[in-house]
């Protein structure tokens, strides 16, 4: 009976091809395969389904069904004929022509046949001669960009296409023996801004992960050439070149992480010496006047970055050393720069910082107290020749040196204001006729005030002339430094002072009907002054923080305990919160201290006072460089008060940018992952990522896809009994771009780490294929992308699970974007697509071109 039931349905899905129901006849040709166990019928239904997967353009499917047709009788033409279409269409060129080349072989008199033969070894070469054309096509892209005549859009693309070659190794290579440094040195020679561009980010991706690429570009280009490309005063050319340099570095010192195989392995490469001559190179840049602020910048970013050890547990600390004995006097000269003499460097707002962070942390990558001990002598002695009575300008350098280097390592700047002379100096100084003098010695002044022996030695020998300065001056930068004192009402005056002008104190909820009902009544109501309204706020906020109104707090929270009472902590946390409203001033509050100056205020004093002061610190830490923000260890410090501001009784906006907050620490080391995940925050985390308010949800995803790195936290993931994973996976679907982002990131995280993972995500919910090709076919790249990688992920990991993927429609997916055209934007996503079906061909799914 099942039998017969099978040639009627047969027969019902040929009547519905006929009427091009496709969809109705693949339904019965399907029901008719369960029913039936006779071979010819399999064959037939099997290649009937098949041409119904040619007229959808369902051609894995297609494909399928053929090759199970074929299985059965090999020398089914009409089977090996489909499956050349659906193979054609699916750009598997190589096997199509194989499939046709046995059709015209049983049916050699087939026109039809013939004719596809011809087309598809037409289509094989065409496709050969572009894959081995690479040389032509770099040779053709720099005939473009070096011709004059050549038009706008020619150049812009032959540029991005450029770039994108030298990012992929092939390409790279290719590139790189066809006299493409050569070239690209010509670009540089044009003086052309957007070629420059080119040709540094061309140079960069050929840098990367490849030691004797590197090497030889390094010395193609020159050293003294790079850093004079870095020092212009084009802030997008000095990142490239920056990055460039970051690229060679990382790959000269084995920090690009990336496996060197055949030839790169077996070279052995002495790269000692050239990572020598790059960070004395950049140590030489710190001094120049040839060189701008931005440049300035990025030479101390750079040596911030490669020259202390990353982790304290490696014993070698050369690099240290060598910058100690050949740069530290340079770094020191950058510390003591005044903006308002004319002898100044050219600086930005952030180099002076940038060069007391590095003080900071090479001074913390000493081992032993000898090291540190000449550490200090370099610097005594640098202040102390500085001091010269014939010149006023080389003691406001050494004072200015002295007050950055209390910015730093703030031990050694104690043991330096001992030295004879330094406290004396600053106290002559604030009685300079010249009021760049006055800035400076106040402003050193409010640093060493800390200590209680200082202000009291302040006290004795300054306060008189601090008066006269105040009284004097018209520059409010000096007047609102000469505030500092010892005295705890003077203090609490201040603090109280500056509340009111931020209007910073608590103002309760004002609801209308309440004010309406008083007024009936003839109540008194108080009504808002005018000049507590926004736009007056705003001014008087922007007016002190231009006359320096932080580096003041800042002092004042250093005073000694006896004189900072619990509730003049709790106004300065007002001011400080009021203070970081703005995004764009979050940048002048750090780099006049105030990130570090917020930290004991979140930690000591009233509930209320560190609530403020940890919001504060959330609101810098979501948007600054937290190795500037908050130097050496105290970033440590940071996370405890914004763990405990992700609280429910607390209000949305402080959660939130607690979220932020933690998400831009977690994302800079393992080390403050570690922290944040000891604090206990995870749980929290978890809870905000279940939230049905937007924000909040997407913070704490973000937050989640940073935590994900951390291997206790992958522990978690792996523990059985909860659904961590499948929330993870089911925020993959949510219709938000910044959900989806950030969850495909967590994803893609946990999967490479752990093959138990990839199994488990297909475990977790039913929708997972769906979810996983909706993030391949993303429109946003960033998705897509992390989409891509986790499709890579689930492929290595087992080779039943690929197979399952390889015959979803996610092999046709990948095969679309694998075979799209080079397009910087799109680099990345098309090369993971590719690895992705290279996996495919290693596991024997699918076969190469030939």
């Amino acid at each position: 009976m099942a039998e017969v039931e099978a040639v009627q349905l047969k027969e019902e899905g040929n009547q519905h091809f006929q009427r091009q129901d496709y969809k109705a006849a693949t339904k019965s040709y399907s029901q008719a395969l369960k029913l039936t166990k006779d071979k010819t019928l399999l064959a037939t239904l099997y290649r009937n389904r098949a041409a119904c997967g040619l007229k959808t353009e369902s051609y894995v499917q297609a494909a399928s069904d053929a090759s199970r047709a074929i299985d059965i009788n090999s020398s089914d033409i009409k089977a090996l004929y489909r499956r050349c279409q659906a193979l054609e269409h699916l750009g598997k060129l190589d096997q199509a022509f194989k499939d046709v080349q046995r059709c015209a072989t049983l049916e050699p008199r087939n026109q039809n046949f013939q004719e596809t033969l011809r087309r598809l070894n037409t289509s094989i070469q065409e496709k050969l001669r572009v894959q081995f054309s690479t040389d032509s096509r770099v040779q053709k892209m720099f005939e473009i960009l070096l011709d004059e005549n050549s038009d706008a859009d020619k150049l812009e693309k032959a540029a991005n296409n450029l770039i994108v070659l030298g990012r992929e190794e092939s390409g790279a290579e290719k590139i790189f023996q066809g006299n493409g440094v050569a070239l690209l040195l010509q670009l540089l020679d044009t003086k052309k801004l957007e070629l420059m561009l080119a040709a540094v980010r061309t140079l960069s991706g050929m840098c990367s992960g490849h030691r004797a690429r590197a090497m030889a570009i390094l010395h193609a280009v020159r050293i003294d050439r790079i850093c004079s490309l870095m020092s212009g005063e084009n802030e997008e050319m000095s990142l490239a070149v920056c990055n460039l340099l970051q690229a060679v570095i990382d790959s000269l010192s084995g920090e690009d992480k990336r496996e060197h195989r055949g030839k790169e392995e077996a070279l052995v490469l002495d790269t000692k010496k050239d990572l020598k001559q790059i960070t004395s190179h950049l140590l030489d840049m710190l001094v120049s006047k040839k060189v701008s602020g931005q440049g300035r910048d990025q030479a101390l970013n750079l040596l911030n970055k490669n020259v202390p050890r990353k982790d304290l547990a490696i014993h070698d600390n050369s690099r240290t050393i060598y910058v100690v004995d050949n740069g530290l006097r340079k770094i020191l000269k950058v510390v003591g720069q005044v903006p308002d003499l004319p002898s100044c460097l050219p600086l930005t707002d952030n180099t002076r910082m940038l060069a007391s962070v590095l003080i900071n942390k090479l001074y913390d990558d000493l081992r032993c107290d000898p090291e540190r001990d000449h550490f200090r002598k370099i610097c005594e002695e640098y202040i102390t020749g500085k001091f010269d009575p014939q010149d006023m300008d080389k003691n406001v350098n050494a004072i200015q040196t002295v007050s950055g280097i209390l910015q730093g390592p703030f031990d050694l700047g104690n043991q330096l204001l001992g030295l004879k002379g330094v406290m004396e100096m600053m106290v002559a100084l604030c009685g300079s006729e010249r009021e760049a003098d006055q800035l400076v010695a106040v402003e050193a002044l409010i640093h060493a005030s800390t200590k209680l022996s200082r202000a009291t030695f302040i006290i004795t020998n300054g306060v008189s002339l601090l008066k006269q300065i105040y009284k004097t001056t018209k520059n409010e930068k000096i007047k609102i430094r000469t505030l500092v004192s010892s005295d705890k009402t003077i203090l609490y005056s201040v603090a109280t002072t500056l509340v009111n002008c931020t209007n910073s104190y608590d103002v309760k909820e004002v609801i209308p009907e309440l004010v309406q009902l008083a007024k009936f009544s003839k109540q008194h109501v108080p009504e808002e002054h005018p000049k507590d309204k926004k736009d007056f706020v705003d001014m008087r906020v922007k007016r002190l923080l231009k006359a320096g109104v932080i580096s003041t707090m800042a002092c004042m929270v250093k005073a000694d305990s006896a004189i900072l009472t619990d509730q003049t902590k709790e106004l300065l946390a007002r001011v400080f919160l009021a203070l970081c409203d703005n995004p764009k001033d979050r940048g002048t509050i750090v780099a006049q201290g105030g990130g570090k100056a917020l930290i004991p205020l979140a930690l000591e004093g009233t509930d209320v006072g560190k609530v403020k002061a940890a919001h504060a610190l959330a609101k810098i830490a979501a948007v600054s460089n937290p190795d500037i923000a908050f130097p050496g260890e105290r970033v440590y410090e940071v996370v405890r008060p914004l763990v405990k501001l992700l609280d429910t009784q607390r209000d949305g906006i402080q959660n939130y940018e607690a979220l932020l907050g933690l998400t831009n620490l977690s994302g800079r080391s393992d080390k403050l992952r570690q922290k944040i995940f000891k604090e206990r925050a995870l749980p929290d985390i978890e809870n905000y990522m279940f939230e049905n308010h937007d924000q909040l949800r997407q913070a704490a995803t973000e937050c989640m896809c940073n935590m994900v790195v951390n291997k206790e936290v992958q522990e978690r993931f792996l523990a059985d009994g909860n659904d961590r994973l499948k929330l993870v996976v089911l925020l993959c679907g949510e219709d938000d771009d910044k959900v989806q982002n950030a969850a495909a990131g967590a994803l893609a995280m946990l999967t490479a780490a752990h093959k138990k993972l990839c199994l488990k995500m297909t475990q977790v919910t039913s929708q997972w294929l769906e979810i996983l090709q909706r993030l391949c076919l993303h429109d946003r790249l960033s998705v897509q992308h992390r989409g891509l990688v986790i499709a890579y992920n689930l492929l290595a990991a087992d080779a039943e699970l690929a197979k399952k993927l390889v015959e979803s429609e996610l092999l046709e997916i990948l095969t679309v974007v694998g075979k799209q055209e080079p397009d910087e934007k799109k680099a990345e996503v098309i090369q993971t697509a590719r690895e992705c079906l290279i996996k495919c061909m290693d596991y024997g799914f699918i076969k190469p071109v030939s």
